[in-house]
């Protein structure tokens, strides 16, 4: 039995990966912070069909409630063996109006919540001798993006430490990226106009965005025995989306 931690697990890509790894060889941790409502309704479903979930609430930007979390899930069900960081905001600003504090909180949010859960899970995954990371960027992580500045400098972190931590433990632990082009979640509809949603579809060969589900399916083989040879990559799910 394999214990999965999906960070902001209760909403979009993170409920779908959630759904995507339960299993009879799985328990799935979902981590949430603002979306208790929708993380309890989530635990509810899937524990009504047999599955072992349960939720935790922690700010994963926050030290301190990143090792009550760790250590609650260890007390209840051990190590975790794979953990998916998914858990992140974004901010769509001209670089020269970002305030510092809106800096600071996509970084932490987005970048510092994968140190600091990559640094907590790690030593549990090397003594057991196996263990999947999973970190979600974005394509504007690998391009950059106008008015994305702090948010493709987030997703680039990611991708950076990503490789590194591949090099560092990859005898012992995979780590890759998704890196999902423009999804159908509840954040993007807040940040764009039906308009711009269907320029940017009119943009991707296969003429649509992607579903949570389909990023959710590629983070589940990723995290799977059949992708014990994969490491230090960085999978682009975006329909074919050239952005440069």
């Amino acid at each position: 039995m394999k214990n999965f931690l999906v960070t902001g697990g209760g909403v979009g890509i993170g409920a779908a990966i959630t759904k995507a790894l339960t299993g009879e060889k799985n328990r799935v941790i979902i981590n949430y912070l603002t979306s208790e409502v929708q993380a309890s309704f989530l635990e509810k479903e899937l524990t009504a069909q047999g599955f072992e979930v349960y939720g935790v609430k922690a700010d994963v930007s926050q030290a301190v409630q990143v090792e009550n979390m760790f250590s609650h899930i260890e007390q209840r069900w051990g190590t975790v063996d794979g953990l998916i960081n998914n858990a992140g905001i974004s901010l769509r600003k001209l670089f020269i109006d970002t305030e510092n504090e809106e800096w600071d909180e996509v970084i932490n949010v987005n970048l510092k919540s994968v140190f600091l859960c990559c640094k907590r899970a790690l030593p549990g995954m090397l003594k057991k001798g196996w263990g999947r990371i999973v970190n979600i960027s974005s394509v504007w992580g690998l391009h950059g993006g106008s008015c994305e500045s702090a948010y493709a400098a987030s997703k680039g972190g990611i991708i950076a430490l990503s490789k590194s931590l591949a090099a560092e433990y990859g005898k012992t632990v995979t780590v890759n990226c998704i890196a999902p082009g423009a999804v159908w979640t509840s954040m993007l509809e807040k940040e764009l106009f039906p308009e711009e949603i269907a320029d940017l579809a009119a943009d991707i060969p296969l003429g649509r965005l992607a579903y949570p589900e389909e990023i959710a399916a590629a983070c589940a083989f990723l995290m799977s025995d059949g992708a014990g040879y994969i490491n230090g990559q960085v999978l682009t799910v975006d329909g074919g989306w050239k952005l440069s």
